[in-house]
């Protein structure tokens, strides 16, 4: 195949799967169009056009998962976009900074930026940094701001085994295979003690995978 057409199926393919915006993240070579709509790709290093060895062996890097090379996909590329898809998700549910928890509760910002730092530490509450800064969300707390106790239940032994805060957050607040497609956040608040039980050993097993113990 000729090296061009190799930069225009690449971009083509990359764009199809909607896959473009995270070359960066994953360290590859960044895609664009000239104004010609040719396809450019770019050194993440040196900021120079890639030659045709360089593009063929960016061909060979994405093409290289899957047991039909012609028909793989990049996972790791997909994986990312999935991730970054899920924190957007995450961003649009609702979460509250220590200003806004703070109001909340009803106290001072300083109590509840300790309080806060508290609860995370002892894997009691949930934090995560976004683009705002520190953000708690919303679905662990109840309507005066403190933290559920049944959703502690599942918080601590996921936190204590050291799994990402995000991952934390997504699995808690999505159906969740391990849990049987429940959400466990609200299965575990919610009227079936069932349903609340399978979320919690759910939790535990997760969390002794996540800490590597099986």
């Amino acid at each position: 195949m000729e090296p061009d057409s190799t930069r225009e199926r690449l971009a083509t393919w990359l764009e199809e799967l909607g896959l473009v915006d995270h070359l960066a993240e994953a360290g590859l070579p960044s895609l664009a169009r000239a104004d010609d709509g040719r396809a450019v790709w770019t050194d993440p290093r040196t900021g120079g056009e890639l030659d045709d060895a360089q593009v063929a062996d960016l061909d060979a890097v994405l093409h290289q998962e899957g047991s039909d090379p012609a028909h793989a996909v990049p996972v790791p590329l997909l994986q990312i976009a999935r991730q970054a898809r899920v924190h957007d998700e995450l961003l649009a549910s609702a979460w509250h900074t220590y200003e806004s928890l703070a109001r909340l509760r009803g106290a001072t910002l300083e109590r509840t930026r300790f309080a806060v730092h508290k609860a995370a530490g002892q894997h009691r509450l949930l934090v995560v940094t976004g683009p705002s800064g520190a953000m708690v969300p919303a679905f662990q707390l109840d309507a005066d701001g403190s933290v559920r106790p049944e959703v502690v239940e599942l918080l601590e032994p996921l936190l204590a085994a050291g799994m990402d805060v995000w991952r934390t957050w997504a699995w808690l607040t999505r159906p969740a295979a391990l849990a049987a497609g429940l959400v466990p956040a609200e299965a575990v608040v919610g009227e079936d003690p069932a349903d609340a039980d399978v979320v919690r050993r759910a939790a535990q097993r997760l969390a002794r995978t996540v800490a590597g113990n099986g």
